[in-house]
């Protein structure tokens, strides 16, 4: 049941991202107002597109959620391994996307720190730039 979902899910969040979906529902939503002097603008009539929509985004929004979902937990999966893997990485990064905001602020200022102290010299420089456009993206994206 997981798998046949997770190929579903994947493949309805591949379709509704292509171009021509778009204009697809586009055309289905010119369709239907253009069908509403036939219909005489009807409740019924505002009924349809009512219902479609909210029915569609419902869905839409597990399907989504659960593609989402695996994306993120494959990719810290690769930061993960590649935190083990490289020796001068220091491990206790590995799982804190589940740390609360406040844990990830704590850690984001002591990882600052110490790279503030790194720049005296060009590349520590570098890296604290970096380090606070990574997590300058890492604060917005959860805020939103």
């Amino acid at each position: 049941m997981d798998r046949a979902f997770t190929q579903f899910a994947n493949s309805v969040a591949r379709t509704a991202g292509r171009p021509i979906t778009f204009v697809l529902c586009c055309a289905v939503i010119v369709a239907w107002a253009a069908s509403g002097p036939l219909f005489g603008f009807s409740d019924t009539w505002q009924l349809v597109v009512n219902t479609s929509t909210t029915i569609i985004t419902f869905l839409m929004v597990f399907l989504i959620q659960n593609t989402q979902n695996r994306d993120g937990a494959a990719i810290q999966a690769k930061l993960d391994e590649l935190l083990r893997a490289v020796s001068d990485a220091r491990n206790d990064f590995i799982g804190i996307e589940h740390l609360t905001d406040e844990e990830l602020r704590e850690i984001l200022e002591g990882v600052e720190r110490e790279a503030s102290e790194l720049a005296g010299d060009r590349e520590g420089k570098r890296k604290l730039e970096l380090l606070r456009a990574s997590f300058g993206r890492l604060s917005r994206s959860r805020e939103s």
